[in-house]
């Protein structure tokens, strides 16, 4: 069932314009009592799948067999995984699909962005379709999410979950087609919402998602609108954007998923498998945060966020100097006071972190010595995604690695990525923009 909600362009400026005044008219003859929308940018964000993520995701028809997952952490840039939980029109067994696989991809770290893909539109092409009596269609709507609820409980995605609808392409401008679905899709919302799961809605961005926004607009109130979008819209680019067919700002904040390039065929690990790709923005985000204090000084705590990271010897004086003391001593190798003056003290100091590292002994602060200090700590693997400090470690190492600056906001971006790829091809190793052991490996010996 997968990318079959393709896109080359939107939704004709006719039938848009068609859409305002039509959907403006169904205030009075929605699907059933006004249903406030719970997609208001103050919204409270739950725990569960996906959880939070702005980063690269892929869909598969079938979920992959665990080695293939494994071989794809390692070396992907990837980090959600759309798997096709159950529906009449999905297309694919899921041999792999149990409680035991969805709990293993969540302890690796995988984002699970689950679909349900059942009737389709009444004016599609499809055996199983919806009703076009609106009263019927939100109750098939209901009932689907009511089928979605238990499987995804049978697999362990318990509430606070989003889980998404897969309506694949069809006509928006008959009145009665455009309006069951939205009945349907509204049905489905109320029901997930009452079982305590968030609601999603894939499709093509020219499709459901036009209507979608239109009536949020026009008829707001008529309908219950989901959560996140998932919009089908293959123009190649890794990002939220929707060329401008989106108008509501319903989904703006974190709650956005784009599906940018349709049946690739990619191999990672010695694995190839056919997807989708998407660029993911849910929850809320991979957000950078201020960066801690390592060390403080008289109340004041020390820099090592760096925009450079110089060499120092003894007699040095400065903020590099501070912040290669507030490491050396939260490091353990050294209980001498933070000056910023490159002392006795600290050229000692500098000599004991060499030899522990396994570096040229020289009590002088190169390179080197700087990239496996500010490396120094666990090593789980980190990719497109990732937040916290690990990634601050990589963001401060790739800076005095590369000697030039990576900024240092603990979020590991696409520019991130960039950065370790090149770290990556100076040091003779794949570049994936992923850190995984050997490039952690590479840092912490400074190298």
């Amino acid at each position: 069932m997968r990318h079959h909600g393709r896109v080359f362009s939107g939704a004709s400026t006719t039938v848009r314009r068609l859409l305002v005044v039509t959907v403006a008219a169904l205030v009075c003859l929605g699907s059933g009592t006004a249903t406030a929308s719970a997609s208001a940018p103050d919204r409270e964000r739950k725990p569960g799948a996906p959880g939070s993520l702005t980063g690269f995701g892929f869909d598969a028809c079938t979920a992959p067999a665990q080695e293939v997952m494994d071989a794809w952490w390692e070396a992907s840039p990837y980090a959600a995984v759309g798997i096709y939980i159950g529906g009449s029109n999905r297309l694919c067994d899921q041999p792999e699909l149990d409680a035991a696989w969805v709990k293993q991809q969540q302890r690796t770290g995988w984002h699970l962005l689950p679909l349900q893909v059942g009737p389709q539109a009444s004016c599609s092409g499809y055996a199983d379709r919806m009703s076009s009596d609106l009263p019927i269609a939100e109750q098939q709507g209901r009932a689907e999410a009511a089928k979605a609820v238990a499987t995804a409980q049978d697999l362990g995605i318990g509430r606070g979950s989003t889980l998404y609808y897969d309506l694949e392409d069809y006509d928006i401008g008959p009145d009665d087609c455009r309006r069951a679905a939205l009945s349907f899709l509204s049905g489905w919302t109320k029901s997930l919402h009452a079982a305590g799961y968030d609601s999603g809605v894939y499709s093509n961005v020219a499709a459901a998602i036009t209507s979608l926004d239109y009536a949020s607009i026009a008829s707001s109130g008529s309908y219950a609108m989901p959560d996140d979008i998932w919009f089908a819209w293959e123009n190649g680019k890794a990002d939220t954007a929707d060329g401008d067919r989106v108008d509501s700002s319903l989904w703006d904040d974190h709650a956005r998923i784009h599906q940018y390039d349709l049946d690739v065929a990619q191999s990672f690990g010695g694995h190839t498998l056919e997807i989708d790709r998407n660029w993911v923005d849910v929850g809320a985000g991979s957000v950078g945060s201020p960066s801690k204090a390592l060390c403080k000084v008289r109340g004041k705590g020390v820099d090592v966020d760096l925009r450079a990271y110089p060499k120092r010897t003894k007699g040095s004086r400065g903020p590099a100097v501070e912040a290669a003391q507030c490491l050396l001593r939260r490091h353990g190798w050294t209980s001498a006071p933070i000056t910023g003056t490159y002392d006795a003290k600290t050229v000692t100091a500098v000599t004991k972190a060499q030899k522990k590292l396994d570096l040229k002994a020289t009590g002088k602060l190169d390179r080197r010595t700087w990239v496996a200090l500010l490396a120094r700590g666990s090593s789980p693997l980190v990719k497109v995604g990732s937040t916290g400090d690990p990634v601050r470690r990589v963001q401060r190492a790739l800076t005095a690695a590369l000697g030039k600056r990576v900024t240092v906001d603990g979020a590991f971006s696409k520019k991130t990525a960039k950065a370790v790829a090149k770290f990556q091809r100076q040091a003779g190793l794949p570049a994936t923009g992923v850190v995984s052991d050997d490039v952690w490996d590479r840092l912490l010996a400074g190298r």
